[in-house]
Order: structure tokens, then sequence, then C-alpha cells
């Protein structure tokens, strides 16, 4: 007599997938029942409030504010007022020709200000009196427009 081919094993997973069929049958059935069908449109609208919240009324037309295009403005507004800081004067305290960096020492605050080859208009060497704007680097001050004074 030979063996049967469905196993205890096989026929577990068969009963286990035709269990979650069920259910999964149950559960579209259930949802299908619950659904609500044919919304009209003004049950499916949602307006904006003055305050920009969501609701289901639509807004008051009294409340109704007319704004003038050309007054809008979309992107960043533009900077008109920037403020220059004055041109400061100071003396070379170090400057290294080869790496092309040094440090200029401010004679009113007594600040030590960065600067580099590339902000000279000509080449400065150490106890040169500049004058020179600030600039705020990404690891302080740096002097910007070195012009050598004396």
């Amino acid at each position: 007599m030979a063996k049967s081919q469905e196993t205890f094993n096989k026929k577990e997973k068969q009963k286990k997938k035709l269990k979650e069929r069920q259910d999964k049958a149950e559960k579209m059935q259930e949802r299908k029942t619950k659904a609500k069908k044919g919304k009209s449109l003004d049950e499916m609208m949602a307006y904006l409030d003055e305050n920009g919240n969501l609701s289901s009324t639509p807004p008051d037309v009294r409340k109704k504010k007319i704004f003038n295009i050309k007054d809008m403005q979309i992107s960043v507004p533009k900077q008109e007022d920037i403020i220059q800081e004055p041109v400061r004067t100071g003396m070379v305290t170090f400057f290294n020709q080869d790496k092309g960096y040094g440090f200029i020492k401010d004679l009113q605050t007594q600040e030590s200000v960065f600067i580099h080859a590339n902000q000279l208009s000509e080449p400065i060497k150490e106890q040169d009196k500049v004058s020179f704007e600030v600039e705020m680097g990404p690891k302080g001050p740096s002097a910007i427009n070195v012009i050598k004074t004396s």
C-alpha cells in the first residue's frame, strides 16, 4: 500500500490558507456594506477660512480681502539698505608670503583680523599700515579690499 501524498503539514497549510481567504472575503464584504456611496459634490468640498484652517462651510463673502498683484512678493525681498561697514585701518602683524596669509591688527579695536593674499591689491609685509574692510568668514572676521597706506 502506498503512503498518502498529503502529509499533516500540507493539510495544516491548506487549512490556514483557506481560513485567511475567508477572513479576507469577510473584511471586504464588511467594507462594502459600511462604505458611503454617492456623496454629493457639496459633501466632498472643503474650504479654507480667513485663518487658513479647513472648514466645511464656505467662507464669508463680507470678510473677503482684495490684493493687488503688484504688491505681492513671491521671492526673497531685495536688500535695499545694505549697511556698509566703515573702512578700518590697521597694521600687519604677521604675513607669510609663501603660504599667502597673515593677520592684521585693527588700530581702533585692537582686534586681530585674518587676511588672505587673494584680497590684496599690492604686496604687503609685516609692520605695513593698511586700510581694509571686514567680512565675517566661516572661522571669524577676515579682511577684504586691503590697500597699503604707507
